[in-house]
């Protein structure tokens, strides 16, 4: 079977679609010696990716490997991505079936033409990309959209894959009738990532923000030396991902000044900054009075936060293995491939109903908070009085549920069952479910 993908990014711009989409692609194409012989349907997928270019594609294209990668020039305007090559490259490849990864960009316009040019199947993902605070986010620009081309590109699916049940609720709300298959994000554990890294998987830590001088794109340990600057021994708390709105980390400032005095804990701000968001965050800190460093100032033991900037490969893995815990105070979210990531080291987290990951305050891997401030340091205030047993063991608990429900070879399993029965190869799988 012949499978093309269309991301608006293949590379960090992504976000944790980079991490999430990127790992999909390669462990389906993995499965394919894995599967042989072994399922009713054992015809080999191929995979094929489609996407736009940025400033770091070519920094992070190798990252795919060895998922074909085919990256285009995109036109203004840069947020639409329109890509002229884009439908004519599709139907050269005559794809027996197109997944389209997120919304609201020249792809969707691409899938849709393709379908109707072909009459063959798409599969949508929006990523979390219709829940209500995305739509109500950049509200008017999403209303033109909708109206021009999204609403008629989500109703000619053949099926939208939903990340989880809020997901699929959402997706019903806005009264779309198609077939849903709901197939979380995955993660890798630490011991599979670490052999594949050693098999020769390159991991890319360049846009890099050290203190001391000390290069983060070497993979150093979990020291504080490795990490860029002194932490003076204090625990800390690390948000990980997009510096923007809907993340909540205006609350989570917040919440953090109420709290700051009573405890020995540091936050980390780790994240891409989109749109000048981590400006008005600083602004806010001084308005708050707290003090904060960034990547132009060392922090000093005093600091109780610290702008860490974008980290990625083993950057962001050198944080993971030091934090304590990972917090992510959110509006909204498909499945955080943050928390995953966090849950994969043994990491307690806090985490809001809005992440859409119940199953980890059902497992005890995760405490609730609401995104409000006052809620925010509640939580906060419950987990420093944790004893430090309780928190390792709430890690713990983590682990083990993403190495029972989010792990890889699941995930792309469901989804080749899915891609299956979209082309009439197979059955319908058990995560499909029919309006």
């Amino acid at each position: 079977m012949n499978t093309v993908s269309l991301v608006g990014s293949v590379s960090r711009r992504a976000g944790g679609l980079f991490e999430s989409v990127r790992r999909l692609h390669r462990e389906l194409l993995a499965q394919n010696a894995r599967t042989k012989f072994t399922t009713p349907v054992d015809e080999d997928i191929t995979v094929q990716v489609l996407s736009l270019r940025d400033e770091f594609t070519e920094v992070d294209v190798g990252d795919w490997e060895p998922v074909s990668v085919h990256v285009f020039d995109g036109c203004a305007p840069k947020a639409f991505g329109f890509t002229p090559g884009l439908i004519p490259e599709l139907l050269t490849l005559k794809p027996d079936l197109v997944h389209v990864h997120g919304l609201w960009q020249f792809t969707s316009v691409a899938a849709l033409s393709w379908h109707r040019k072909t009459n063959r199947p798409y599969l949508i993902s929006p990523h979390g990309m219709l829940d209500s605070w995305a739509i109500r986010n950049s509200r008017w620009k999403k209303t033109v959209g909708w109206l021009a081309y999204e609403r008629s590109h989500l109703k000619s699916a053949a099926c939208i894959r939903a990340l989880c049940q809020a997901e699929a609720d959402a997706i019903r709300d806005l009264g779309l009738v198609n077939p849903i298959c709901i197939i979380p994000n995955g993660v890798e554990l630490p011991d599979e990532a670490e052999e594949k890294r050693k098999a020769g998987n390159r991991e890319s830590g360049k846009q890099l923000y050290p203190w001391n001088g000390v290069s983060l794109s070497k993979d150093m340990g979990n020291t504080d030396e490795s990490l860029g600057y002194p932490l003076h021994d204090r625990k800390v708390l690390l948000y990980l991902g997009r510096i923007h709105p809907k993340k909540g980390l205006e609350n989570l400032l917040k919440a953090w000044a109420k709290v700051q005095s009573s405890h020995d804990w540091l936050l980390i701000i780790a994240g891409w900054d989109q749109g000048g968001h981590e400006r008005q965050l600083k602004r806010l800190a001084n308005q708050l009075a707290v003090r904060w460093a960034d990547c132009q100032s060392r922090p000093e033991s005093e600091s109780a936060v610290v702008f860490a900037g974008p980290q990625f490969g083993a950057a962001k893995d050198g944080w993971l293995k030091r934090c304590d815990a990972v917090i992510l105070p959110s509006f909204s979210e498909g499945i955080p491939m943050a928390i995953l990531e966090a849950w994969a080291r043994a990491k307690p987290v806090l985490i809001t109903p809005q992440c859409n990951l119940p199953e980890g305050f059902a497992a005890g891997a995760a405490l609730c908070i609401d995104p409000e401030p006052e809620a925010i340091a509640a939580g906060l205030r419950q987990f420093f009085r944790l004893e430090s047993w309780a928190r390792k063991q709430m890690g713990l608990r983590g682990q083990a549920l993403v190495s029972r429900r989010f792990a890889w070879p699941k995930i792309a399993a469901d989804l080749r069952a899915v891609y299956y029965w979209m082309t009439g190869v197979g059955s319908k799988p058990d995560c499909v479910f029919i309006h």
